[in-house]
């Protein structure tokens, strides 16, 4: 297993759009640990192939106090969202240290390939459905700050690129 370098928002490649995955095969498991193991690395809850560079729909959640529940998401589908919508603070492993109040669905039912190539369906409310609405926005290439206003996305940016010069 090996680490891999997360994108930082306002790289371009954040906004790429995903491509189904062709297959579960050894490739696509190792990459789903060095995804998992980058995660848990970084502190973060869910991580998106877009985010470390690999333009295939695949995602890596674990949303479990014991960071021991990983959840894979292989050509994940929302099948059903709530009309119920709720405001929670999000941050992004793509943007770290900037966190702000984003609206979505409380809950979802979601449709993916596991691990085993089997098709699963999971359904999700909470901390959890939030998590898979936000990963599954990178498959898009949308990034969270793109909820905010023109005002703060630009803000963010200017201070997101400050910090990577000043690394």
């Amino acid at each position: 297993m090996s680490q891999l370098t997360i994108l930082r928002y306002p790289d371009p490649r954040l906004h790429t759009v995903a491509k189904p995955v062709a297959a579960v095969d050894a490739r696509l498991k190792s990459l789903v640990q060095d995804m998992l193991e980058t995660m848990y690395e970084a502190e973060g809850i869910g991580l998106a192939a877009t985010q470390v560079d690999v333009h295939e729909r695949l995602v890596v959640i674990d949303v479990s106090e014991g960071r021991d529940q990983p959840l894979v998401l292989i050509n994940p589908e929302i099948l059903w969202a709530s009309d119920q919508t709720q405001v929670n603070d999000e941050g992004c492993l793509s943007v770290p240290g900037i966190y702000d109040g984003v609206e979505r669905s409380s809950a979802v039912k979601v449709q993916a390939l596991g691990l085993d190539g089997k098709q699963q369906t999971h359904e999700a409310e909470g901390l959890l459905a939030v998590c898979i609405q936000h990963e599954m926005d990178h498959l898009i290439g949308k990034v969270f700050v793109q909820y905010l206003s023109p005002l703060k996305r630009n803000r963010i940016k200017t201070k997101m690129v400050k910090q990577q010069k000043g690394e």
